[in-house]
C-alpha cells in the first residue's frame, strides 16, 4: 500500500479471505487498486466491484516489458504495480462485465469437454491399433461403428477397458449436447450472432465465441487493433532499419484463435471471395499460413460487423476490400 506521495505504508502477506481484504483495503471512496490478471484473479476483482473500489487490472506481459527486475519477490511486484498505478503508466487489461466472464466460461466449458472427449476416442483407436482391427468405417463413434465396438471379440481385459471407454464417451455426449443446448439458447437471444453468422465458415457456437471473447468491440479503433489483439499479426522485429517479419505473436484469446483458424478450416472447400484468397496465399506461402490469413480475414469482417450491427456492412466491406485490392494490383 503506497499514499498519495508514493510512501510504503504497507507491505505484508496475507491470506486469501474476503473479509481480510475489506478490511485491510478501508474506504472504497479514497482507496485506488491494482490487481495482476494471473490464475484466479476473477473472484477478488468481483469482491472489489461489488465493494464499490477503483479496481485496474494489470496486464502481465506489458508490465513484465516495463518494469523488468533482476530481483523478483512477490513484495517487488507487488510494489512495482503500486508504484505504476500511481504514476499512471500502468499497462491495462479489459475486465469483462461479470455476465460476459460467464459466457466465455460456459464456451470454453464446451470446447474442454469436447477435448477430453476426443482424447478418449483416440484410446478407443489405440486399442483398435493393438488388436490388429481394422476400422471399416469413416465415423467409428457413428451408428454403425458403435456396433463394431460394442459386438467386438476381445480378451476380458481389453474388453473392460474398451467397455469403459465407449460409457465415457457417452458421458461426454450427454454433457456437450446439454452445453451445446444452452449456447443456443443463447444464441437465438444474441442478434449479433445473426449478423455474424453471415459470415462464410462461422457458425452460431463461433458467433458466440467471438461475441464473449471480443467484448466490447468498441475498445478498438480499427480491425487491425482487434487481430493484434487476438494475436493474428505477425511479430515484427526492427533494427538499424531493417524489418523482420516473424510468425503471427500469438498473443490475447486462444480459444478465439483456435475458433478462427477452425472457421478458416471450412472456407477450403466450396467457393466465394473468401475461398479465392485462401487459394492464392496457400499456391505461394502454403495451407497453414493461409488457414491463418483467412482467420484474420474473418475476424476483420466480424469487427465490422460487431461494430456496425448489420449484415449490409459486411457486404459493403468486402466489396471494398476487393476494390481496393484491384487498384494495388492495377
Amino acid at each position: 500500500m503506497l499514499d498519495e506521495q508514493g510512501e510504503l505504508t504497507l507491505s505484508k502477506r496475507i491470506v486469501n479471505d474476503r473479509d481480510t481484504f475489506r478490511e485491510l483495503l478501508g474506504d472504497p471512496a479514497s482507496a485506488h487498486v491494482v490487481l495482476e490478471a494471473t490464475y484466479g484473479w476473477e473472484w477478488l476483482a468481483e469482491l472489489l466491484e461489488e465493494a464499490g473500489y477503483d479496481l485496474h487490472l494489470a496486464h502481465p506481459l506489458r508490465t513484465r516489458a516495463i518494469a523488468a527486475a533482476r530481483v523478483k519477490t512477490d513484495a517487488i511486484d507487488a510494489k512495482t504495480l503500486a508504484q505504476l498505478l500511481r504514476a499512471g503508466f500502468l499497462p491495462e487489461a479489459y475486465i469483462a462485465p461479470r455476465e460476459l466472464r460467464d459466457l466465455r466460461e460456459l464456451l470454453r466449458h464446451r470446447a474442454t469437454l469436447t477435448r477430453m472427449r476426443s482424447a478418449i476416442k483416440n484410446r478407443v483407436h489405440a486399442i483398435l491399433a493393438k488388436h490388429g482391427i481394422a476400422n471399416e468405417y469413416s465415423d467409428l463413434f457413428g451408428k454403425g461403428g458403435r456396433e463394431l465396438l460394442t459386438n467386438l471379440e476381445l480378451r476380458d481385459a481389453p474388453r473392460r477397458r474398451l467397455d469403459s471407454l465407449l460409457a465415457l464417451i457417452e458421458d461426454f455426449d450427454r454433457e456437450i449436447n446439454d452445453t451445446t443446448t444452452e449456447i443456443e439458447q443463447r444464441a437465438k437471444l444474441d442478434d449479433r450472432v445473426e449478423v455474424l453468422t453471415q459470415i462464410r465458415g462461422v457458425g452460431r457456437y463461433t458467433a458466440m465465441l467471438i461475441v464473449a471473447e471480443v467484448g466490447d468491440v468498441h475498445r478498438f479503433p480499427t480491425a487491425r487493433h482487434l487481430c493484434a489483439w487476438a494475436g493474428l499479426t505477425p511479430s515484427v522485429r526492427s533494427s538499424d532499419g531493417k524489418a523482420r517479419i516473424g510468425h503471427i505473436t500469438r498473443q490475447g484469446s486462444p480459444a478465439l484463435r483456435w475458433a478462427l483458424v477452425e472457421a478458416a478450416q471450412k472456407i477450403t472447400t466450396g467457393s466465394g471471395p473468401l475461398r479465392e484468397k485462401y487459394e492464392r496465399i496457400a499456391k505461394r506461402r502454403g495451407a497453414k499460413i493461409a488457414k491463418v490469413a483467412i482467420a484474420r480475414e474473418i475476424l476483420t469482417l466480424a469487427f465490422y460487423g460487431l461494430r456496425d450491427g448489420e449484415i449490409r456492412c459486411l457486404a459493403r466491406r468486402s466489396r471494398a476490400s476487393a476494390k481496393e485490392k484491384l487498384a494495388a494490383a492495377a
